[in-house]
């Protein structure tokens, strides 16, 4: 299969077969991370732009290195240093950015539709880094991958994501990667962090913690939206921590081989314990550098295509 997409926005528009092609060249891109050399010609002569208008450590970082070790020739926008303080639109700014040669755009933005915005109006190739409250598909595919390398095989896995499921773009995009994938989806988080009608994405619904994580193989734990939040979706951090915080004694009823994940930054004692954080069935570190892997894969990928939406 080659393909075919010019764009990136996220998991929700791909196929099971267009998910499982960016996961396998992914794991050709690790093969090059894993060299003395790292780095191959696949963009040289390629201009690829960094336009995160939300701050990020990890997102942004792995992008960089990842077009770095493609041979790209990489533009990092910083929005407080530019003329969007001057009243510039996103639209103009980025219009005027590939005025100026830019191939690929990789957009994090606080707006969800951002990156469809783009992608319409440009001739760019456009990867989505994260849109509001909307989709992360780089972060969802690199779970994916994560999860694959170890278990093997994705269909007929049992996957609990928790906390904040209705501000989540993380929990969103990974909801359609793993359902299409073939894994059975539960969620658990307060009833006021749930969103109505989440079942109709093929997903289980928990209230309570305990009840949910019995013998499940992966446990994907969320960040507290607490930006993208109103207040009052629950009493206190204390109270959130004591519900649905991961604790050893809770993960005692996944399976023995379970494995737990966080796409960072992680609240240590909100969300998990540090016991749980660096404990052995952790792969918060392996997510984070497989992260440019899959980002080498979706970067070559859009590049190469031949051009549809």
């Amino acid at each position: 299969m080659r393909f075919q997409r010019k764009h990136i926005l996220g998991l929700g528009e791909l196929s099971a077969e267009e998910i499982k092609l960016i996961l396998d060249t992914a794991e050709s891109m690790k093969e090059v991370s894993e060299r003395d050399v790292k780095k191959v010609p696949a963009l040289k002569g390629v201009t690829v732009v960094n336009l995160f208008f939300e701050p990020s450590t990890r997102t942004r970082s792995s992008f960089e290195i990842a077009e770095k070790r493609l041979s790209a020739d990489v533009l990092n926008f910083t929005p407080a240093q530019s003329s969007v303080v001057k009243g510039e639109t996103l639209l103009d700014t980025a219009r005027n950015l590939e005025a100026m040669g830019a191939s690929v755009i990789v957009i994090r933005h606080s707006m969800s539709g951002a990156p469809w915005l783009l992608a319409r109006e440009l001739s760019a190739s456009i990867i989505n880094a994260g849109d509001g409250s909307h989709e992360h598909p780089s972060q969802a595919l690199l779970d994916l991958f994560t999860v694959r390398e170890i278990k093997k095989e994705i269909r007929g896995l049992k996957v609990l994501i928790v906390g904040d499921i209705a501000h989540s773009r993380v929990a969103r995009s990974n909801i359609w990667g793993f359902v299409k994938l073939g894994a059975e989806v539960r969620l658990v988080g307060p009833p006021t962090m749930i969103p109505r009608d989440i079942e109709k994405l093929d997903v289980s619904v928990f209230y309570n913690l305990e009840e949910a994580i019995r013998d499940v193989d992966v446990v994907m734990m969320l960040r507290i939206q607490k930006e993208r939040q109103e207040s009052g979706l629950f009493p206190s951090l204390r109270e959130y921590s004591k519900f649905y915080g991961l604790t050893r004694d809770k993960l005692k009823l996944a399976k023995d081989d379970v494995i737990v994940m966080h796409p960072g930054p992680i609240n240590r004692g909100i969300e998990l314990s540090s016991e749980v954080a660096d404990d052995v069935h952790s792969v918060i570190l392996d997510q984070v550098a497989n992260g440019i892997a899959v980002r080498m894969a979706m970067l070559y990928l859009v590049a190469s295509a031949g051009g549809t939406e």
